[in-house]
């Protein structure tokens, strides 16, 4: 499995991709940060869709970004989130936390 990374695609977008757990969390929350604070966009979206497993950090990482972005002035939306992700924070009450396109 690979580790979870993100990276910066297409104007105002961003990708996670790989595992995302507490190896990686920090690390990613850190250059997402600085990334949402360079955008030059005041829309910015984030796509799972290369997400391949996730603990409950992938859904504490989406909600901090979510933070973050307000933080910085602007509006984040999500892509493609997995449906695990997805059932996981159905239970957890957060699908109406998060800003989800899909």
């Amino acid at each position: 499995m690979s580790r979870g990374t993100l990276r910066e695609v297409q104007s105002g977008g961003l990708a996670l991709q790989g595992v995302i757990d507490m190896h990686v969390g920090a690390q990613l929350r850190d250059a997402a940060r600085r990334l949402l604070a360079g955008s030059p966009t005041h829309e910015v979206w984030i796509d799972c869709a290369a997400i391949t497993q996730s603990s409950s950090v992938g859904l504490s990482l989406l909600l901090c970004l979510l933070r973050d972005a307000q933080a910085t002035g602007k509006r984040l939306q999500i892509r493609n989130l997995p449906e695990d992700m997805r059932q996981v924070a159905e239970v957890y009450g957060l699908l109406e936390l998060l800003p989800l396109a899909d």
